[in-house]
């Protein structure tokens, strides 16, 4: 067997089996052997841990980077500067708000050139699903992608038009037969038209953040979701719904997980971390598209969660500039809808699930291994294992911090998270066997990689 060229040992090491102390033996950016702490052949490099904990890297499946085209919204280096100071060791970029989006293999190898030499971590690309491109899926299936993203209504950028049942008709045997995922924003836009139309009428406050929540009902989503599972009984398609916030819709997804139907669902960062409630009027940073709801729907998520229904969290990360948030009006219908959170996704999640009583492994479960999973790379992503990439993370899981704009690498600074106190501090991010973060010394120098399926 080959030697190892380094060596990250720790007393305490998230192995597939549980926490245990180990020697990670590293060679070519992957995991060689995972050995007994004490086997350390000479003169090989050690990296000491110590009792800080040491586990995969996280693996966010929807981002948005959104370069070319829009680099003044974020960009691939200073996204995954903060991936890195966050612990997170692959990201996946979602194929809008990039320009030219990436729904064709040419415009999929622009966003690879475009990448050239500024990732801090791994990064894949999701495909894009728009109307009239079904021939193009080949190609992006050949060019690596594992899944493709679509709208039910519409995105917000005109190089990304949402799709209707029957465009998806077109394309769903298209993805079954590559074996490419679909991804679904999943809102229809009949019932949040209806809502707007009332609210128009009742000349609704535009500030007040209920006015928001009103607009984009619950029944947009459920509805869409009903529609998705019809259609991956239909054509056998694999779908993944994106970004569930309403949590009604968990009994259609149980009930259609429990007949074979092949569909996923995830949920994100934000609908777990806040509720409708606390939302000031005008605080326009703290709207996303589905949006945050009430208490009890963030309850009932939780559940879903919990019971594997929704078997992953992500970050969805889709940042804008500070102007387009509208914060002079505080204008919530007319404020561009993302929110900003990638840095802070590891100890966002800790915080939310150490308080319900969760373990570190199940953390991983939900934030690493179902999202490696999801993109195609279960074989070499979210564990510590032989044969798995070298992508580490060492980290305090007890040690706590207060959030603040300057300490984030994004872009812009603006986050709904500015001023909570989170647990869990990241001190050292490996991607690939290499540094690429230090909490005392910074980043190191862009290394990740592009990964295709």
């Amino acid at each position: 067997m080959a030697e190892p060229t380094s060596i990250i040992r720790g007393r305490r090491v998230l192995l597939p089996e549980g926490i245990a102390p180990a020697a990670l033996h590293l060679r070519d950016g992957k995991i060689l052997a995972v050995a007994a702490y004490e086997a350390v052949p000479p003169g090989v490099p050690v990296h000491e841990a110590g009792d800080r904990l040491v586990t995969p890297g996280v693996v966010d499946s929807h981002v948005h980077l959104n370069e070319p085209g829009r680099t003044e919204w974020e960009g691939f280096a200073t996204a995954t500067q903060a991936a890195a100071a966050g612990g997170i060791t692959t990201v996946v970029d979602m194929p809008l708000n990039c320009i030219p989006a990436t729904v064709s293999r040419e415009n999929a190898e622009l966003k690879r050139e475009a990448l050239r030499d500024q990732a801090h971590v791994d990064i894949a690309f999701w495909g894009g699903v728009i109307p009239g491109n079904a021939k193009a899926l080949q190609g992006l299936a050949e060019f690596g992608i594992h899944g493709a993203k679509c709208f039910l209504c519409p995105s917000g950028v005109d190089e990304f038009p949402n799709v209707t049942r029957a465009d998806l008709d077109l394309a769903m045997p298209v993805l079954r037969d590559l074996g490419v995922t679909l991804l679904v924003h999943a809102e229809l836009p009949g019932p949040c038209d209806a809502a707007e139309a009332r609210l128009a009428a009742s000349h609704a406050d535009p500030r007040a953040y209920a006015t928001y929540l009103a607009s984009r009902p619950p029944a947009a989503e459920d509805q869409a979701i009903q529609m998705i599972v019809e259609l991956c009984r239909k054509h056998r398609c694999p779908a993944h719904i994106v970004h569930l916030s309403s949590a009604s819709a968990i009994p259609l997804l149980q009930a259609a997980q429990a007949d074979g139907v092949p569909i996923t669902a995830e949920t994100c960062l934000h609908y777990l971390a806040f509720t409708a409630e606390e939302i000031a009027a005008g605080a326009t940073h703290f709207k996303c598209a589905p949006p945050i709801r009430e208490a009890a729907n963030r309850a009932a998520l939780w559940q879903g969660v919990e019971s594997g229904v929704v078997s992953m969290v992500v970050s969805d990360h889709s940042p804008c500039t500070p102007r387009l948030k509208k914060p002079e009006t505080g204008d919530f219908l007319s404020a561009w809808g993302g929110i900003s959170s990638l840095q802070l996704g590891l100890s966002v999640l800790w915080t939310l699930v150490s308080e319900r009583g969760h373990s570190i492994q199940q953390l991983f479960q939900w934030n690493a291994k179902a999202p490696a999973r999801l993109a195609g790379f279960a074989d070499r992503k979210g564990q510590l294992a032989r044969g798995f990439d070298a992508d580490i993370v060492i980290w305090d899981e007890n040690e706590t911090f207060e959030v603040k704009g300057e300490a984030l690498h994004h872009r812009h600074k603006l986050t709904p998270y500015a001023g909570k106190r989170l647990r869990g501090v990241v001190h050292q991010t490996w991607v690939g066997g290499s540094l690429a973060y230090d909490a005392s010394a910074g980043l190191a120098r862009p290394h990740g990689r592009f990964l295709s399926k």
